[in-house]
């Protein structure tokens, strides 16, 4: 649809990187007014962030690697070149950071520095797939998008735009789910308690994401489902028993203190 931004003299600035790149600044500025906020501001938190960063980027990519499967590419052809995985970039983003908070000794949560400042990222970071990417499977409803047959011909893998029907905006839908999130994560940044602010996140994403797939118009992977679903079918449920034992522990120690 764009994938050229702008250019800058003979260099083309490709529209979804660059709005990646935009999200990825606003997250890394929201994540130090947290922690400069809270007095957290050292290596040990830096080190994590810096964590963070590269397990998302590894495993965003990593989780698209099975699509060589589909597709006949090789793996290290679809490394290279193919698409990236933003539910496997979140699990790639909290492993990281979990794992180098063991590396440097870092005990207290991290979570509530993350929330917010992920939930703003993946916000602007949407706009890049809305201006690049399929738009989503054909809708009555009043807001359906309806492209020109022009710009149809260069969205990849959306045979429904080539119909002239209008189209699910599901990329506006994410969007606007994210920016709620923000807003709300950063209205009860300091009364939601430790470690509930980025599990609530993943958990409520998750749960959106599963339903708003089925307006995607991304290829069913087995029994009706996409791949994104079927990933999120497993992980919302060890996410919501994560989320219920910590509420039970909080609730132990609370009734032990007492």
């Amino acid at each position: 649809m764009l994938p050229t931004l702008f250019r800058v003299g003979p260099w083309a600035v490709p529209t979804h990187e660059f709005f990646i790149g935009l999200g990825l600044i606003a997250a890394v500025l929201v994540f130090y007014i947290r922690a400069r906020d809270r007095g957290e501001l050292d290596d040990r938190v830096r080190w994590i962030a810096l964590g963070a960063l590269l397990g998302g980027g590894l495993f965003a990519r990593a989780a698209a690697i099975w699509q060589f499967a589909l597709t006949g590419n090789t793996v290290a052809d679809v490394w290279l070149h193919g698409g990236r995985s933003v539910l496997g970039g979140l699990a790639g983003a909290y492993f990281g950071a979990e794992v180098t908070k063991r590396i440097v000794g870092y005990r207290s949560s991290t979570g509530e520095l993350f929330a917010p400042a992920v939930a703003l990222g993946m916000a602007i970071g949407r706009i890049g797939c809305f201006l690049t990417e399929q738009i989503g499977t054909t809708t009555t409803l009043p807001w359906g998008i309806t492209l020109s047959p022009a710009v149809a011909a260069n969205v990849p893998s959306c045979p429904q735009c080539l119909t002239g029907a209008a189209l699910h905006p599901s990329f506006l839908y994410e969007i606007l789910f994210h920016l709620i999130a923000f807003a709300a994560l950063w209205v009860t940044r300091d009364t939601l308690g430790e470690g509930r602010s980025f599990k609530l996140y993943l958990l409520g994403y998750g749960l959106f994401r599963l339903v708003v797939e089925f307006v995607r118009g991304n290829p069913e992977m087995a029994f009706g489902l996409s791949g994104s679903q079927l990933f999120l079918l497993v992980t919302i449920p060890l996410l919501a028993l994560a989320l219920l034992r910590q509420e039970a522990s909080t609730i132990q120690f609370t009734e032990a203190t007492l």
